[in-house]
């Protein structure tokens, strides 16, 4: 069977910068993070990994995710400038250049901590045309692209939960392309990846919230 490739695939994502993989990569999981935290950000911690580590600074693969967790897209001129930006905004940067090995040379760890102290953390890889791979959110491994509107939902594992929030996304006329479930072991914290054809809005997700009673948290992306 044929592969079939996307548009970027071809001819590569609009970005600033010289490589799809340090620069629009890179700020798609800044991006992704962000989203995920949900609030402006007040500190950044960034982990560089494998080619990220060695090449990113001539890359400036550091300004790319400070950019995306800014808020700013790949083709954006002022990634360049992403350390004063910071610095304008009173966010707090640390970017270290770790020697440890990684699943894929391209990889990212992200902290970012919001003003009302919640934090999020996540490990990304940049897998080439400016894609992404989330390999692990809040320390559970998972696996999601965000190539389409994607909901994370952290719940108990538990019988019944994924029937009940896909239930009431089926009432919201949300329609699932893709879902994965993850969780440390039986018991235990897990979390739904559901990737949708349709965004699902900050008032879907008080509804999920106020009818899915096992649900911890949600992260619409």
């Amino acid at each position: 069977m044929n592969e079939v490739l996307s548009v970027f695939d071809i001819i590569g994502p609009r970005m600033t910068g010289p490589s799809s993989s340090h620069t629009a990569g890179a700020v798609r999981l800044g991006n992704a993070a962000l989203r995920l935290l949900g609030k402006p950000v007040s500190e950044a911690y960034f982990t560089l990994y494998g080619s990220f580590a060695t090449t990113g600074k001539g890359h400036g693969t550091d300004k790319a995710l400070i950019a995306g967790v800014l808020g700013m897209q790949p083709d954006d001129s002022r990634i360049r400038d992403a350390y004063s930006a910071a610095k304008e905004r009173d966010v707090y940067v640390s970017v270290d250049y770790s020697d440890e090995p990684c699943r894929h040379p391209n990889t990212a760890g992200i902290r970012l901590v919001a003003e009302s102290g919640e934090e999020i953390q996540l490990e990304g890889e940049s897998i080439g045309g400016g894609r992404i791979l989330v390999v692990e959110i809040n320390g559970l491994d998972i696996e999601t692209t965000f190539d389409y509107p994607t909901l994370i939902v952290q719940h108990k594992d538990e019988p019944g939960v994924i029937a009940e929030v896909t239930h009431v996304l089926a009432q919201l006329k949300v329609n699932i392309a893709f879902m994965r479930v993850f969780r440390h072991g039986k018991g235990d914290d897990a979390y739904m990846s559901i990737e949708t054809d349709t965004p699902v809005t900050k008032d879907m997700v008080n509804i999920i919230k106020s009818l899915c009673h096992s649900v911890i948290k949600l992260f619409a992306v």
